[in-house]
């Protein structure tokens, strides 16, 4: 296989907007920023060329210039599971699971381009799709447990939407490298921006989208429950704007100012979404016999104290937005130097698939 470069845009193929940024790595543990971009894009895209269009708007604000690119993507219909199996080859496995997918994960996998990693100690594993008849892969780092079982982390992305991007990449000037489930990435990102964490305590990763939510929990690098619900600032922008009977920038203004009113439709919201929460806490806690003592909050969304303070206060926790460019060096001019004080709660994604790229 050809060396890798030095450099990589990471790519986050949102539901709401596009993401990315452009990472140069400057030694085996350094990593420096040098440029990022965000794209709003219709909710509902159905052909590759309008893909492929938005994907060149984002990289013509990106700006800079490298070929190689790391995907990621942020799909409802995706597949992310963590299941256990007797020790099996990765290739073995997948064509079991994608011929047995209802005995084995209850869901039919034929139409699903999948792969599987075996969770181990020994680093990081890669994901890679790079045709849309390609295999997938998502892989992630995870401590191996002492049992007879082995434990695997199993992806899956619809075949017609893994066509649908390769074909919109091949309409640009980029080479993908890594196509990864958008969860496994900042699962990732949280690894490089905070290892100490990642590696000695039990954590709660809560992502919020537009379309859904996403509960990772890792406990002593180890991923060790995923979940996705379907509540995101689509919906709760809909909560605040009464369907529309408000103008949804007024109410966001509203939230930034911490109106009262907003405050309680704020609370009725996002009880839904912390019930969630609270029950994947506490899952996790009954098997583990482990505590979680904080939450690290990433998304559009966690940009609102209101959204944090109101989070904090409901799961009686502490709930902090973190910076997947904790342990990078920004090199960049000024003024986009300031923007990323409002953008980097929503770079994990695109972090983690660049993060991916310049360290396998």
């Amino acid at each position: 296989m050809a060396k890798r470069g030095n450099s990589v845009i990471g790519i986050d193929l949102g539901k709401r907007a596009y993401k990315a940024v452009l990472l140069n790595k400057k030694s085996e543990t350094r990593y420096a920023l040098t440029s990022f971009a965000s794209h709003e894009v219709p909710e509902e895209m159905t052909t590759a060329d309008e893909v492929a269009q938005h994907i060149k708007q984002l990289l013509k604000d990106l700006g800079g210039y490298t070929k190689s690119c790391a995907l990621a993507v942020s799909e409802p219909g995706s597949l992310l599971r963590i299941i256990e199996q007797p020790s099996t080859p990765p290739e073995l496995l997948r064509n079991a699971l994608r011929y047995n997918g209802l005995s084995m994960l209850n869901q039919d996998c034929k139409d699903f381009v999948l792969d599987v990693a075996s969770i181990s100690n020994n680093g990081m594993a890669g994901a890679t799709a790079t045709s849309g008849e390609g295999e997938g892969a998502v892989a992630v780092q995870v401590q191996a447990p002492a049992t007879t079982q082995t434990r695997y982390l199993v992806g899956g992305l619809l075949r017609s939407k893994v066509k649908e991007i390769s074909e919109a990449l091949a309409k640009t000037r980029l080479s993908i490298e890594l196509m990864q489930l958008a969860q496994v990435c900042s699962f990732n990102a949280f690894e490089v921006a905070y290892p100490e964490v990642h590696q000695k305590e039990a954590f709660l990763l809560l992502d919020l989208g537009h379309l859904q939510s996403t509960v990772l929990i890792g406990c002593n690098g180890e991923l060790t429950l995923t979940r996705s619900f379907d509540y995101g600032g689509k919906h709760f922008t809909q909560a605040l704007t009464a369907d529309g009977a408000l103008d949804a920038n007024a109410a966001h203004l509203m939230i930034q100012q911490g109106d009262p009113g907003m405050a309680d439709i704020c609370r009725n919201t996002l009880s839904r979404l912390c019930t969630e929460v609270r029950n994947s806490m506490g899952f996790f806690e009954g098997q583990h016999e482990t505590s979680i003592h904080r939450l690290y909050v990433s998304g559009g969304l966690s940009r609102a104290e209101m959204i944090l303070q109101t989070l904090s206060d409901e799961l009686g926790l502490p709930c902090e937005i973190w910076d997947p460019l904790e342990n990078c060096e920004v090199a960049l001019p000024a003024a986009k130097r300031k923007n990323l004080q409002q953008e980097f709660v929503s770079l994990n994604v695109a972090c983690g698939a660049a993060f991916e790229y310049l360290r396998t």
